[in-house]
């Protein structure tokens, strides 16, 4: 499992996680899009877009390894900021390729991508 280093592993004075120390033991958790409503508590859209402008401000339009990288967190912003970067694409592997979908991203979080 890649460890991405210099990547903040949480938003600062919360508990949300950006990152895991280890490897789940039982298994990946397989990354899926989750759906965002509008009721969403104001703290856990703050939390998905320093998630999101940490992602930028880390590797850009570049693509990514998973690595490390909170699931949970990723499966807020996958499928529509954040897509696969590669065919085939496997949801349950640390070794899966991704990507900031840069347009999508601007729309959603303006305040992310610089």
């Amino acid at each position: 499992m890649q460890k991405h280093k210099g990547f903040p592993s949480r938003l600062p004075g919360s508990d949300f996680q950006f990152t895991i120390r280890r490897a789940n033991p039982r298994g990946v958790t397989p990354l899926v899009a989750r759906e965002r409503y509008r009721d969403r508590k104001p703290m856990d859209r703050q939390a998905d877009e320093a998630f999101l402008a940490a992602l930028w401000e880390h590797f850009g339009d570049a693509p990514f390894e998973r690595g490390n990288l909170d699931a949970g967190r990723l499966n807020w912003l996958f499928g529509r900021e954040v897509v696969p970067a590669e065919e085939p694409f496997d949801p349950e592997s640390y070794d899966s390729l991704l990507r900031i979908d840069v347009d999508v991203a601007k729309l959603s979080f303006p305040g992310a991508i610089i």
